[in-house]
């Protein structure tokens, strides 16, 4: 694809604007990428994960919760360790975890804006349940904008950084990586996509999120790390122009 696809040959580039000049899928997290942790998302989840884990092994809060992050540390997931190890039910454990308040995720039309604005196709793909990712999509008022959600179910229950993941992923929805942006807020996340031919963008919080490890909300530097960014509509929005829109969920 040449710029003049997406910006009008008039026009100079500034310089994130030219970096993003072929793309034209879209791929974005959910949690903890689409919203801030001031919102208490993903700690509602987490904590939901805690006591899954405590009522399945008769464990008390401390060995539950360290139980659970040797699991993520090891599969990539709880769920994907409980499934190996114990033959878990995946469809109770994302029922039980996904039972959370989202009263404090507020509407948040200046990134439905900036998504709007993207020229083709915009896509979520997250290690989350489909229902988890439409109700905080849906809060944030940006669903529509979306054409369609690959969650962990699709996925097999195979989680990010799987190669596997992207592969049946781009697959599924017919993506060509050399045309696509990839956005995620946990680095290791990035390195398939960047290997595939992504465009990568870290998201970290603006301010330290006190429920999450220090080692996840570093600016990266590295290859497989192309941008980084603490305010995802501030990103997007120079990258946006007139396009015809994209199929969407509604």
């Amino acid at each position: 694809m040449n710029q003049n696809a997406t910006f009008p040959a008039s026009v100079p580039l500034l310089p994130e604007q030219a970096a993003f000049a072929h793309v034209d899928h879209w791929i974005f997290d959910l949690d903890n990428t689409l919203y801030s942790h001031e919102a208490k998302v993903w700690p509602q989840v987490d904590e939901r994960i805690t006591l899954f884990l405590a009522e399945l092994f008769g464990l008390d809060g401390l060995s539950s919760r360290a139980l659970q992050k040797y699991y993520y540390q090891r599969y990539g997931t709880t769920l994907k360790g409980l499934m190996e190890e114990h033959g878990v039910d995946p469809d109770d454990f994302l029922d039980f975890a996904h039972q959370i308040d989202l009263t404090l995720l507020e509407p948040n039309p200046t990134l439905g804006d900036a998504i709007a604005a993207l020229p083709g196709r915009k896509l979520i793909l997250t290690n989350g349940s489909r229902g988890h990712a439409e109700n905080v999509a849906g809060k944030l008022g940006i669903l529509g904008h979306f054409e369609d959600i690959f969650d962990i179910v699709q996925a097999g229950f195979v989680p990010k950084p799987e190669r596997a993941t992207y592969e049946n992923f781009l697959a599924k929805h017919a993506v060509d990586p050399g045309r696509a942006a990839m956005f995620e807020d946990i680095e290791k996340n990035l390195l398939v996509p960047s290997a595939l031919g992504m465009k990568t963008v870290l998201i970290i919080p603006r301010t330290p999120d006190p429920f999450r490890e220090a080692w996840e909300q570093v600016a990266v530097e590295a290859g497989h790390v192309h941008h980084v960014t603490a305010d995802l509509a501030g990103f997007l929005k120079p990258l946006g122009r007139a396009a015809p829109l994209a199929p969407t969920m509604d």
